[in-house]
């Protein structure tokens, strides 16, 4: 099998611009182009507003030396195949508590090798769930078991969809990932797009394929179903349910949010190893996709048949902190996103289309656990949860917003509408957004903000759009495992995904998932 690099052609080329150019890296007539395989498709625009798609292609065919092309290369794909090599006896079946990413994609694996595994979900099924979010948007009521936190499909499900990742893809996990989603209806450009994304709506429908399929192979879940607490026996776990029932197993996978704080404290209480670790907190910020546009295309987006710009930015400051952009949501909404009463934090999201009228992302700052006094591994969980109270103290409930340049100037916006412009799900209130963070927080990301006005002229401009508090980013604790994912202290545990501390997103998390049930599927031989 051989790849071919660098394909580069303008955006508005032909599917004959792109079989001849194919045919000019093998020097070939375009008559001969054997079939081949799109592997990658990214945007180049530092030529803007000349740009150019550049593609990767494979194509199953010998390699031949007499190609001198720097551009064309052999490769050996390597695909992730599912080992079913255990020995043990398992009692009973796994169970899984959470069904985010990381709990369906170790119930999927599973299920296919015959585990019949149990999902257990404390919030309820996707299309319950969609709308009690679109409830608690509108109206104000929360149901702090379904939310854009809590229930099927994690709090991903109400983000953006990105399903870019930085993990380097040598086990072939993120590629079976990304088949798998296609296979449930996702659009095959996940498989080469450089920044693929699904959007909300899109997932939705997604999940319900997921659930359909595991019980299809022998799964089964229980949603309204919360974990209360976990009893050690000498041979394996007791697991407690908020209604009172009991499940012994000797497989428990924990793939819990990052939100789960109730679970967190109990695990510490019951002497689960767990550690404070690193988390990164901050606002969403708000442009109009336009300007956006302009900085990466040169001209808007539409005037070239392009998708809204994303845009990702790093600062380091003179704190030595990190200042960086976060879930970049183009053409999205900035919602709110709690999950307990009395307490406020936001996410963005966008729909498939990403058409709405403004850029937003996540622009946060660095904390690390030396940066909270004490020495309790949920410090740096009840530092967030703070933070989310003063948020939600300040306007009542609503989330508050407010222009950069009023930030800067420690006064409060006085105004609504031209600050909300449609984009936000759920109530907002102008407001003063200092004094939500300590001074460190805030002034590194004002400093963050003015150097990244530098690479995107606009980024920083008084009529930027802050909302409160983005601080769900990642999980505040890791409960430690092992190398075969087994917790440090508990032989029949496995914590899994984000919320355990292992993932961050959509695609790391689901692979997190696959690899805790490649784990089982190597130690135990099933009921």
């Amino acid at each position: 099998m051989i790849r071919i690099n660098n394909i580069k052609l303008p955006v508005n080329h032909s599917e004959a611009d792109f079989i001849n150019a194919i045919a000019k890296s093998l020097r070939i007539k375009a008559g001969d182009v054997p079939e081949f395989t799109l592997v990658r498709r990214s945007l180049d625009c530092r030529k803007k507003p000349d740009l150019y798609y550049v593609y990767t292609v494979e194509a199953d065919i010998p390699f031949s030396y007499k190609i001198k092309s720097r551009n064309i290369a052999e490769v050996n794909k390597k695909e992730f195949v599912f080992q079913k090599t255990g020995t043990e006896h398992m009692n009973g079946r796994p169970v899984i508590t959470g069904a985010g990413p990381a709990g369906l994609f170790c119930g999927l694996y599973l299920a296919r090798a015959g585990f019949k595994p149990l999902i257990i979900e404390r919030g309820k099924k996707v299309e319950e769930r969609k709308a009690d979010v679109g409830r608690f948007w509108e109206y104000g009521c929360l149901d702090e078991e379904s939310n854009a936190v809590f229930g099927e499909g994690g709090a991903g499900t109400f983000s953006d969809g990105k399903l870019n990742t930085g993990i380097h893809d040598r086990s072939g996990m993120v590629r079976a990932f990304l088949k798998d989603f296609v296979s449930f209806g996702a659009d095959e450009s996940i498989l080469y797009d450089a920044k693929p994304h699904i959007g909300t709506d899109g997932l939705i429908e997604i999940l319900k394929n997921i659930r359909s399929e595991i019980e299809r192979c022998g799964g089964e879940f229980r949603f309204n179903t919360r974990l209360d607490d976990i009893a050690k026996r000498f041979d394996g776990l007791t697991l407690i349910f908020n209604d009172g029932s009991k499940i012994d197993t000797d497989c428990a996978v924990l793939a819990i949010g990052n939100g789960a704080r109730d679970t967190f404290s109990m695990l510490q209480r019951g002497g689960i190893r767990v550690e404070a670790k690193p988390l990164a907190l901050g606002y969403r910020i708000e442009h109009p996709q336009d300007m956006i546009d302009i900085y990466s295309y040169g001209v808007s987006g539409g005037e070239l048949n392009l998708p809204a710009a994303p845009y990702k930015l790093t600062a380091k400051t003179s704190s030595g902190r990190g200042v960086y952009s976060f879930c970049m949501c183009p053409g999205g909404y900035v919602v709110n996103s709690s999950s307990k009463a009395g307490f406020l934090c936001v996410n963005g999201m966008s729909y498939a289309d990403r058409a709405g009228a403004n850029a937003n992302s996540a622009i946060v700052v660095t904390v690390s656990p030396d940066d909270i006094e004490g020495d309790s591994p949920l410090r740096l969980m009840q530092f967030q949860e703070d933070m989310e109270k003063k948020t939600f103290d300040l306007c009542n409930g609503k989330m508050p917003v407010q222009r950069l340049g009023d930030f800067r100037d420690n006064i409060a916006s006085k105004t609504i509408e031209p600050l909300n412009a449609g984009t936000h799900k759920g109530a907002v209130c102008a407001a003063n957004l200092r004094g939500i963070y300590p001074d460190y927080i805030e002034n590194d990301i004002l400093e963050g903000l003015k150097h990244f006005g530098h690479i995107i002229p606009g980024f920083d401009n008084d009529d930027a759009v802050l909302t409160a508090a983005e601080t769900r980013t990642s999980s505040p604790v890791r409960i430690k495992r092992n190398d075969i994912c087994v917790s440090e202290n508990c032989d029949y545990l496995y914590p899994c995904g984000e919320g355990a501390g292992y993932a961050g997103g959509i695609v790391s998390s689901a692979v997190d998932g696959i690899r805790v049930a490649q784990e089982i599927a190597c130690r135990f031989k099933g009921a």
